[in-house]
């Protein structure tokens, strides 16, 4: 959950059938509609988190539950819902995708309980999965030239536009408290459009690939167990004083990773097609930038998460009040995510070094401005700042997708795109787990109290960006 411009795994060594059926207006807009979706609830549940803690008297662990159980799931199942689109039908992976999505957003809303909550969210990102991967494999297959640039280029504005949305809505829904339901509106709203995609869904060309690659079980199942191995226990440990089966779940966490490399290895090897191919991470472009990815995604999750708390639990804005404070970033963000191709065109891999300088001033701008103005922070005290962080996130973001996306063989741009963002999921999970656990325990009153522990999250979250901006200096250039 992500939330911003992705690349979902769209496109396997599957070749097409020969029939490219054409996405009309209404069905571009259809399928634009379900990507939007997936990015708004992730703002709209950052704005929200306080609100929610008040009423289901959720931990700070719990909370962090429900925005990284969201990506975990959508990292898990997101090439297994490219092949099975591939396999079944786009439109119909689409289709039953967007279903799931309506009927999760609406256990969403309904939960009675922190809890419950949290496995309505995981059924919600396993919903996304299966429903967002068809989006660029509907666009990729069923336009062609012109169209597709058109198309494609739109979708990459969807991301901007949706953070936007995401953040205002999320904050004047919590704040106009509908019906007296509090936050719970935050994802009913997504039954009513989830019904109007299901409708427009019916025009959809349906394709499918020609010759569909089978899921990998085995790797799907032990990335899962590592991925939860890992992040369960970071995010939940401390809070609950470290019980005996969260140190068990570390323990499992490095054989379970030894386990999956093992099994796509030996896949590869006989001739399959594993989850994440060796040979694909092996690739200079993938390995570095994957490594690049890991720090930055991480640092954008653990951003959200804490600058969202601090908002509300430490300056006292309210949910209208944070969206307000979040939008120039998203707008930062939408800017430069549109023109980030033509300065890449012209600087190459200079352009993700730009981005992580502005990002970087653009965090100790919002150290410095918290350390002199604090507990008087407004929207316009944080602005400058927050427009930096957007700028500084467009510009790097989107250009570390294009160069990881580069040197991949056109017949295996979807595994490379599925690698990218399962890296960018389970990163921005990872975030979450660490640094947003590390806030919870330091910003409590009997500690460093929430001024402190924010400064002290957001430097180490300076430190990540300057790794990215030094790893940055090595990615090869897309432009080859």
């Amino acid at each position: 959950m992500t939330t911003t411009e992705t690349v979902p795994a769209v496109r396997t060594r599957a070749a097409e059938a020969p029939v490219r059926p054409g996405l009309t207006p209404a069905g571009l807009v259809t399928v634009l509609l379900g990507a939007a979706l997936t990015i708004i609830d992730f703002f709209i549940v950052n704005v929200a988190l306080p609100t929610i803690d008040a009423d289901l008297k959720a931990s700070t662990a719990t909370l962090e539950l429900v925005v990284a159980g969201y990506g975990i799931a959508y990292a898990v199942l997101l090439v297994v819902g490219g092949r099975l689109g591939d396999s079944l039908g786009r439109r119909r992976m689409y289709t039953i995708g967007l279903a799931l999505f309506t009927l999760t957003s609406l256990a969403c809303g309904l939960a009675p309980t922190a809890g419950t909550l949290v496995i309505a969210r995981v059924a919600q990102g396993a919903a996304a999965a299966m429903m967002l991967p068809q989006v660029l494999s509907i666009i990729q297959a069923s336009t062609d030239g012109e169209h597709r640039s058109r198309a494609l280029g739109m979708y990459g504005a969807t991301g901007g536009i949706a953070t936007v949305i995401g953040q205002l809505l999320g904050g004047a829904l919590v704040a106009a408290n509908v019906w007296d339901l509090s936050w719970r509106p935050i994802f009913l709203v997504n039954v009513p459009i989830g019904i109007v995609g299901l409708i427009m869904a019916r025009k959809l060309p349906e394709t499918r690939a020609h010759n569909p690659l089978g899921v990998d079980r085995w790797g799907t199942v032990l990335l899962g167990v590592a991925l939860l191995s890992l992040l369960v226990p970071l995010m939940e440990g401390h809070a609950l004083g470290w019980p005996l089966w969260t140190v068990a779940l570390l323990v499992l966490f490095p054989f379970a990773a030894f386990a999956f490399v093992r099994v796509e290895r030996r896949l590869e090897r006989r001739g399959g097609h594993p989850l994440l191919p060796p040979s694909v991470m092996r690739m200079p472009s993938v390995r570095l930038g994957l490594l690049v990815g890991v720090p930055f995604f991480s640092g954008f999750g653990a951003f959200m998460f804490v600058y969202a708390m601090t908002l509300q639990g430490g300056l006292h804005l309210g949910p209208m009040g944070a969206g307000l404070a979040l939008t120039p970033m998203a707008i930062g963000f939408f800017t430069m995510s549109l023109i980030s191709s033509r300065l890449v065109a012209r600087f190459g891999q200079k352009v993700v070094v730009t981005g992580g300088v502005l990002l970087l001033l653009g965090v100790l701008t919002l150290i410095g401005s918290t350390l002199l103005a604090w507990p008087d922070l407004n929207v316009l005290d944080l602005a400058p700042a927050m427009l930096l962080i957007g700028v500084g996130n467009g510009l790097a973001m989107t250009t570390l997708f294009r160069i990881v996306l580069s040197k991949v063989p056109t017949d295996l741009a979807g595994v490379g795109s599925g690698v990218m963002t399962t890296n960018q999921q389970t990163s921005l999970a990872l975030g979450v787990a660490t640094l947003g656990s590390l806030f919870a325990s330091l910003s409590a009153p009997d500690s460093l109290g929430m001024k402190s522990a924010f400064v002290l999250v957001i430097g180490l979250q300076a430190v990540l960006v300057l790794a990215v901006i030094v790893g940055a200096r090595r990615l090869p250039d897309p432009r080859g």
